[in-house]
């Protein structure tokens, strides 16, 4: 289908990026690599005045370290996060994850804060944001803020992203010595996850010190496990393992689809997230 029709710019600062979307307010969409918002114009599911497209803006690409944390602009591609060795080295289960994204194509043009910005709770990278507990910097008419994950994903497909403010970067702690897995489970390869588990886990003395489970496609927005994290703790066998994943749907309202009904979904949590964290404690 033909996409309505709309004003373009493209900026070539942040401070433009920002000036053209204050200006337009809740009539301007922004541009990343394109693969959530040329399908919805394309089926005119979204109806933009304005398109600001931010691709020639340098500062939103690339990584970098910040003492001890892990900086990844936002318009970093999947295919650039996957293969980058400082996101390798020190945020593995981001890697992990994003190498499931679609296929090489969307990996080549999609963009790490694209996906986040589109808050899909089907999507890999919320969950994993999510599970790394990451902020997200942004920038708006009144300067520049920062949003803990687990209060930037609002509601299904809306995030804490205000018109006119833009999404800088994603700011990842690094943590040493952590195991970690991205479990899918999706129907056909290159589709979206029916659900899947990001899991971290530290290990002390043979047992699981601390745990972090995070589901996707669990709920209108990614999902922290918290009572199967509180059962991981002391955990130190398959079986005590497999116990706790029992506990990773408590709380969670998944959805009825043409692709799993909830409660399917619910067991598919409870086997994904013991399979992740087995792997991650390298004893699946």
């Amino acid at each position: 289908m033909i996409p309505p029709a709309f004003e373009y710019t493209r900026p070539g600062s942040v401070d433009e990026a920002v000036r053209a979307l204050a200006d337009a307010g809740e009539e301007a969409k922004v541009l990343a690599g394109g693969q959530s918002l040329l399908p919805l114009l394309r089926l005119r599911l979204a109806f933009p005045e304005l398109v600001v497209d931010v691709g020639r803006i340098p500062e939103l690409r690339g990584v970098r370290e910040d003492g001890d944390t892990l900086v990844i602009g936002a318009m970093t591609t999947h295919h650039d996060v996957v293969h980058d060795p400082l996101v390798r080295r020190h945020a593995g289960l981001l890697a992990q994850a994003t190498a499931t994204v679609a296929d090489p194509a969307v990996r080549h043009r999609g963009t790490l804060g694209g996906s986040l910005a589109h808050a899909d709770p089907a999507g890999d990278l919320p969950a994993v944001a999510l599970a790394l507990d990451a902020a997200l910097v942004v920038a708006g008419p009144g300067g520049r803020r920062t949003v803990p994950a687990r209060e930037f994903f609002v509601d299904y497909l809306q995030s804490a992203l205000a018109p006119d403010e833009l999404l800088l970067e994603v700011r990842i702690p690094k943590r040493a010595g952590w195991g970690f897995h991205y479990e899918k489970f999706h129907a056909v390869a290159q589709s979206w996850a029916i659900v899947a588990v990001a899991a971290l886990v530290r290990r002390d003395d043979g047992h699981i010190a601390e745990a972090r489970v995070a589901l996707t496609n669990m709920g209108p927005t990614p999902l922290r496990a918290t009572a199967a994290e509180e059962a991981l703790t002391g955990a130190d066998g398959p079986g005590a393992v497999a116990r706790a994943a029992e506990a990773a749907a408590e709380g969670t309202r998944p959805s009825q689809d043409l692709s799993a009904s909830p409660e399917y979904r619910e067991h598919l949590a409870r086997v994904l997230t013991r399979r992740a964290v087995l792997t991650a404690t390298g004893t699946g």
